[in-house]
C-alpha cells in the first residue's frame, strides 16, 4: 500500500506537513511459532490462565523485537487484569493513540506497552476500533496510571475510554474542535500571536518553489 504524506494540507507550497512524502506502508502479519526468546513463555501463560485466549487475541505480531497482542476491545479489560494478576506485569507505561485514515474501520488504534518488573519482560497491547465508533475500555481500573494518558489520547485523537472517572481534555481547551494529533487535522487556520505580532498559520506562512 502506498501512502503520501503524513498529515496536514495538501496540495500547497508548505512543506512543514511533509505532504510531499510518498511511502510504502506494511502491515505485518500475524506471526508463527515459535516466536522466540521469551515470547512463547508470555503466550503460553497468558494461554493457561485465560481460556478465551484464542477469541480474545485477533493476532500476536513480533517484529522488530517486540511482541504485540492485538486484542478486541471487548476483552482488553479481561486480558488486562490478568496481565496483571497472573503474569505479573506490573506497570503499563501509558497509552498511546494512533491514526491510519486508509485502514478502513480500524483507523484508531491505541498501544499499551506493559512492563513486568518480577519477570524482566515486556508486551506490548493493541486494539483497534473505527472512527465511527472510537470507543475502548478504560484501564484506569487495573493501571491508575493510565487516567492522564486516556485523557491525552481523547484529546488528541478523539477516543473515547469507557468508564475513566473523569475523561475531559488535559491539553487543549475544553471546547476546542477536533483532535490536533490525528493525521487529517489541519496544520495551519489559526494565527500566533507574540507580544502583540501575529504570525499566519504554517499553511499560509511560506512556500517553496
Amino acid at each position: 500500500m502506498t501512502e503520501r504524506g503524513m498529515f496536514g494540507t495538501q496540495g500547497t507550497g508548505d512543506t512543514s506537513g511533509y505532504g510531499g512524502l510518498v511511502r510504502t506502508a506494511t502491515s505485518p502479519g500475524s506471526s508463527e511459532r515459535p516466536y522466540g526468546g521469551y515470547f512463547d513463555d508470555i503466550a503460553d501463560d497468558l494461554e493457561r490462565a485465560y481460556p478465551d485466549f484464542s477469541n480474545a487475541i485477533e493476532k500476536v505480531v513480533v517484529d522488530r523485537g517486540e511482541l504485540t497482542l492485538h486484542i478486541k476491545r471487548e476483552k482488553l479489560f479481561e486480558v488486562a487484569m490478568i496481565l496483571r494478576e497472573k503474569l505479573l506485569f506490573e506497570m503499563c507505561l501509558g497509552v498511546s493513540g494512533v491514526h491510519y485514515p486508509t485502514d478502513l474501520n480500524r483507523e484508531l488504534h491505541a498501544v499499551y506497552p506493559l512492563l513486568s518488573i518480577t519477570r524482566n519482560q515486556r508486551v506490548r497491547l493493541e486494539v483497534s476500533v473505527s472512527d465511527s465508533d472510537p470507543h475502548i475500555p478504560s484501564l484506569v481500573e487495573v493501571w491508575a496510571g493510565n487516567n492522564w494518558n486516556e485523557r491525552e489520547t481523547f484529546d488528541m485523537f478523539g477516543i473515547i475510554f469507557d468508564g475513566h472517572p473523569g475523561l475531559t481534555r488535559i491539553l487543549m481547551p475544553d471546547d476546542w474542535r477536533g483532535h490536533p494529533q490525528r493525521k487529517d487535522y489541519p496544520l495551519g487556520g489559526i494565527p500566533v500571536e507574540y507580544k502583540g505580532a501575529t504570525v499566519p498559520p504554517p499553511d499560509e506562512r511560506r512556500s517553496y518553489k
